[in-house]
């Protein structure tokens, strides 16, 4: 073969490579400018002064928007008897059905946790078809006592073991008072580290710790995995935080539809793998106007590439 060939064949083999490795690294910026949201749900909590006048018309305007899931709240345990806004497990997964929903996630009160009451939670968790249960707030007479959060941990890990055998993964949903000093720990940390983290995971409320002052970040990058589920919503100004009392989160916040305050969302939505988050659910404590406000969230996080 001449040198002439060789010259040629090593010219064509050089630009193929590169030309190669062009198109790679094109369609790898690519991907990753237009990764989005896959599954993006909505707390009925938002509209839940709607859903108690007007039940199906409230979740056909929740469909209306875009949404095709929900996270349950207005979980009620009275007497063994679970009902949702009033509906019992069977009569909310039919007009779920209806409209075109689903629910993988409900909240549930922490005294439905105990022993006796478990049960009941988990066979209304089948009907409706959840895949996951969160517990979204502890009370603060609980978390009063001495050892407080190492108690809630352990309830925490023997509810995720009753989950497991039902197919089901239990998680926790946090405010901003977990991100407070307690006996020089912070409370998150203690629930991260001996709750097991196979039975007991996250839901991140990203405003949450965010006014707390804290860097959601540091805990994908600590926890990796750890928070299949995270609550949207966004506020205008860091707020003025307290440790005590039954405080109304979403009255003592300047809170504002997701994309307009001040978090800064296409960055820590880049870390959605390390975080492991698999569902991005809307949520506003006290909207002027509910449907309004969720239409605005879904639109601007439906646009959303990270």
């Amino acid at each position: 073969m001449s040198i002439h060939a060789m010259n040629r064949r090593t010219f064509l083999q050089t630009t193929a490579t590169g030309a190669a490795a062009t198109l790679l690294g094109s369609r790898l910026g690519w991907a990753a400018a237009d990764h989005k949201i896959d599954r993006l749900g909505v707390q009925l909590y938002t509209v839940r002064d709607a859903i108690a006048k007007d039940f199906d018309g409230s979740l056909a305007k929740v469909a209306a928007v875009g949404y095709k899931e929900v996270e349950l709240a207005g979980f009620t345990f009275d007497g063994g008897k679970v009902t949702y806004f009033g509906k019992t497990p069977q009569e909310m997964r039919a007009a779920l059905d209806h409209h075109g929903l689903v629910a993988p996630s409900t909240h549930v009160t922490y005294a439905s946790l105990a022993a006796e009451n478990f049960p009941k939670v988990l066979e209304a968790s089948k009907t409706l078809g959840h895949k996951y249960i969160v517990n979204p707030w502890v009370e603060e007479e609980i978390r009063n006592k001495p050892d407080a959060w190492k108690g809630v941990a352990a309830t925490f890990n023997r509810a995720g073991e009753e989950c497991k055998k039902a197919g089901i993964q239990f998680a926790y949903h946090n405010h901003w008072f977990e991100f407070l000093p307690v006996d020089g720990k912070l409370p998150y940390d203690v629930l991260l580290k001996e709750s097991d983290a196979n039975l007991v995971k996250m839901e991140l409320d990203l405003c949450w710790i965010t006014a707390a002052g804290a860097d959601p970040i540091k805990y994908f990058n600590a926890y990796p995995g750890r928070f299949p589920l995270v609550h949207v919503k966004d506020l205008k100004k860091l707020p003025n935080i307290t440790a005590g009392g039954p405080q109304n989160f979403g009255d003592t916040v300047d809170l504002t539809e997701v994309g307009s305050g001040l978090i800064d969302w296409k960055s820590l939505f880049a870390r959605s793998g390390k975080a492991g988050i698999k569902i991005y659910i809307v949520e506003h404590d006290h909207p002027k106007e509910p449907f309004e406000s969720i239409k605005t969230s879904y639109d601007y996080l439906e646009k959303l590439r990270f």
